[in-house]
């Protein structure tokens, strides 16, 4: 078996960066190692880099009913290169010896406005490096690796910069009897954020009614998946963190407070440059009256690749 013949294949990048991401233009180099426990013929070991997309969901299946299936795929690019060709002029093999063998490769990745890779409920997009060892009347034997590739945000773009607020308000009845008002005034401060960083948010609130309210803050991934000309469509929601403020008693006029958390290091960047998946990033405020529906601030944010700094509105 060629497993047994091929041990400890290796496939080693050098690391453009702290994170190990690649984007649209990077050359990636390294080298593929492995050790053979004995002589082996070998015509050729190849190398191929994919980019691509895919998903599936499906509906249906109860009882009396047939189950549906949606999907749909995207290729990128799919560029193919030799690591060690032998014996080219005439077709044949090379008589590989006992031992460790390491070769190295180089490749570039196209220029494109590719999405961020990406692993999702119903769907992913992944970029791959494939390397292929070939040897006469045997079927190759792939040995396959991912890459994080980010799609670079243009951080330059005032909005992502600017500070978002917004407000909300709202009476509560209890049979006859109306409550004073209960409003709630939410400000981040900018609308571009990077996986682990902290976020900020300032809230003010009047709680004119005669119970107790609790500030609650959670992040949330927006997952939505189509097919072909978008005529289907699935959308999964993911809570990534939540966080609760202090309470706020009855009958306060106003109330300051600071409710902060961290985006989790592992959130994927936002994809809004991908036909078939879309990951969006929303901040909801919430204001929580017991026996009330809550009363929820918005704001969605973009998850770049690079910081983005705060700039505070100019007022003319």
């Amino acid at each position: 078996m060629f497993q047994n013949t091929v041990k400890n294949f290796k496939i080693n990048f050098n690391a453009l960066n702290q994170r190990n991401m690649f984007s649209s233009g990077d050359v990636m180099t390294g080298h593929i190692s492995f050790d053979l426990t004995k002589e082996t013929k070998i015509s050729s070991i190849t190398m191929t880099l994919t980019g691509k997309a895919n998903v599936h969901w499906s509906t249906g299946g109860g009882k009396n009913r047939s189950r549906r299936h949606y999907s749909a795929k995207l290729d990128f690019f799919d560029l193919k290169s030799v690591i060690v060709q032998q014996n080219s002029a005439t077709g044949g093999a090379a008589t590989f010896k006992t031992g460790t063998h390491v070769y190295p490769f180089t490749c570039q990745f196209p220029q494109g406005n590719f999405p961020s890779s990406f692993h999702g409920v119903y769907g992913h997009i992944t970029y791959n490096l494939t390397v292929a060892v070939h040897r006469p009347w045997h079927m190759s034997k792939d040995f396959v690796t991912e890459c994080n590739f980010v799609n670079r945000i243009n951080t330059n773009q005032p909005e992502l910069h600017a500070p978002l607020s917004g407000s909300n308000s709202m009476t509560v009845c209890c049979l006859w009897c109306t409550s004073g008002p209960i409003e709630m005034t939410a400000s981040i401060e900018k609308k571009g954020f990077m996986p682990g960083e902290t976020v900020k948010i300032i809230c003010e609130f009047i709680n004119g009614s005669s119970r107790t309210a609790t500030p609650k803050v959670s992040l949330q991934q927006k997952q939505v998946f189509y097919t072909h000309n978008k005529n289907h469509r699935r959308m999964y929601v993911k809570k990534l963190m939540s966080s609760t403020g202090q309470l706020v008693s009855e009958r306060i006029s106003d109330r300051r407070t600071v409710i902060e958390f961290t985006i989790p290091s592992s959130a994927s960047l936002t994809i809004s440059n991908c036909s078939i998946i879309d990951v969006e990033y929303l901040i909801e405020v919430s204001f929580s009256v017991r026996g009330s529906p809550d009363l929820d601030v918005l704001f969605p944010i973009i998850m770049c690749d690079t910081p983005v700094d705060a700039h505070p509105p100019s007022y003319l």
